[in-house]
């Protein structure tokens, strides 16, 4: 049992970017309070960075886990320029931002002025041959249709549904949004995941001319100084990464955190409450390997299920059982362009449940992201696997490849043989949040303040599951934890 009670001891369980950016912050805020720490990472993974994994291989740059985040999302740039990595930031390609949605085996353009599938430009979504002419006119009824929002919170599906109709929410949105959350609509927490949607008919009375209001507002504000100092490409990108990779943030934290120390290959067991009778810490963490660590604070960021087994014994924790989990996987398959006889003037394209692939998008990274291949190769990911409908993302490799050639020829007219392929499977990685999951965390955390005090949760399954959400949680956390007043040991 490792002792030294001349400092704070900090126990992170969780070596994804929540547990990074925890680590980071914690540290950055004990020295600016002259503050004393022992911070000790632990994961049963063998490497830090939770699903950020990217793969250098041939020139190519292949992200096996998420691939980029929101510009508009400052809490990564905020981490990116405070680790000196700024520079190495990136932005989509400009000519490859294009859009598709598969409807009828057909690619439609997503319509100009559609956001997160919410139309603003009225004139291009009435043009677009995405929707019928029945799901046009149902759409626009939302401009005439009274507010009835529910009190408190409902279903994400429920409310586009109610506004839009359900060929926008099915044909969509949820293709649109399934990307984010691999989710069920119909399930998800409007509260949770875009609550913006719901203040824009409260305090408008429709979604479409809420929506509509709020791009003008947004457009007026004045760009954040971290932006305003950053080139102007990536100042205009919707979407950000990095010339080497999501990696790059990892090894740079990783750098940055050199004082911690990191068990890695080795699972949390438990959390034991010591007894409050001269015990040295509030806590010890139980290591599946048999090795104890005294802790004042234990910082949480695994999966809620995970996070349920440890927490659990010691206080109610049904609220972590009600966060649902999907599987999904990634098909990454890179071509030499003079065989691949197809050109495509998109980013990619995405598919509705109702069109029965396996695959629910196509990204063309190689347009996208120029920095990811050779100039005479293409770089394709596809994803497999969302809420109903996981079977794909756990068939053999063999079937899964054949499977996801099948569905692009079928799209896209694309009969090359790849070069390679890169499957990468994440089970159970996408977090649900269902109807009531704000009032649900609320009370969680408010239960484990007074009853594990120094103990905390945070991470994907709570507040976001975007890269930029991760941070500002494990940063929030950080702050909360040392601004905590400490538990006397009688």
């Amino acid at each position: 049992m490792r002792r030294n009670s001349a400092v704070e001891r900090i126990v992170i369980i969780g070596g994804g970017l929540s547990g990074l950016s925890s680590a980071f912050y914690l540290q950055r805020e004990a020295e600016r309070q002259g503050r004393a720490i022992q911070l000790t990472i632990v994961d049963g993974a063998p490497a830090l960075g939770g699903k950020i994994n990217t793969l250098q291989r041939d020139g190519f740059v292949i992200e096996r886990g998420p691939d980029s985040f929101l510009t508009r999302k400052l809490p990564i740039l905020e981490l990116a320029k405070e680790l000196g990595i700024e520079d190495e930031l990136t932005a989509q390609n400009k000519s490859g931002k294009q859009a598709y949605i598969l409807k009828g085996g057909q690619l439609h353009p997503m319509p100009k002025g559609l956001v997160l599938g919410i139309p603003t430009d009225l004139d291009a979504f009435l043009a677009s041959g995405l929707v019928s002419e029945e799901g046009k006119r149902r759409a626009l009824e939302d401009l005439e249709l009274p507010s009835d929002a529910p009190e408190g919170d409902e279903s994400l599906g429920g409310f586009l549904s109610r506004r839009l109709g359900s060929e926008i929410m099915k044909d969509i949105s949820e293709p649109l949004l399934a990307g984010i959350y691999a989710g069920d609509l119909n399930k998800l927490s409007i509260q949770a995941t875009f609550p913006q949607f719901a203040d824009a008919e409260r305090e408008h009375g429709s979604l479409i001319r809420g929506t509509q209001i709020q791009q003008r507002e947004k457009a007026k504000q004045p760009q954040s100084e971290l932006l305003a100092d950053m080139p102007q490409d990536i100042r205009e990108s919707v979407f950000l990464s990095f010339k080497g990779g999501l990696s790059t943030l990892v090894r740079a934290l990783d750098s940055a955190l050199e004082k911690a120390e990191r068990i890695l290959g080795s699972s949390v067991s438990a959390i034991v409450k010591n007894e409050s009778d001269g015990s040295e810490a509030q806590y010890t963490v139980e290591l599946d390997s048999g090795e104890l660590l005294l802790a004042d604070h234990v910082v949480v960021t695994t999966q809620a299920f995970q996070a349920a087994k440890l927490i659990a014994p010691l206080v109610d924790a049904s609220e972590l059982e009600t966060i649902d989990y999907v599987s999904v996987a990634n098909v990454v398959m890179a071509f030499d362009k003079d065989k691949f006889g197809v050109t495509f003037d998109g980013s990619g394209f995405l598919v509705p449940r109702s069109e029965g692939l396996r695959i629910t998008a196509c990204t063309w990274t190689s347009t996208k992201w120029l920095h990811t291949s050779p100039e005479n190769k293409v770089l394709l990911r596809c994803y497999v696997g969302r809420a109903g409908d996981e079977s794909a993302a756990y068939l053999p490799d063999d079937e899964l490849k054949r499977a996801v050639l099948e569905d692009i020829r079928k799209t896209m007219g694309i009969e090359a043989e790849p070069l390679f392929t890169e499957i990468t499977r994440l089970p159970r990685s996408m977090p649900q949040y269902p109807v009531g999951h704000l009032d649900n965390i609320q009370r969680l955390r408010s239960r484990l303040a007074s009853e594990l005090p120094g103990v905390w949760v945070t991470g994907a399954a709570f507040g976001g599951v975007g890269l930029p959400d991760c941070i500002r949680q494990g940063k929030e956390t950080a702050l909360a934890a040392l601004a905590a007043p400490s538990v006397p040991q009688e």
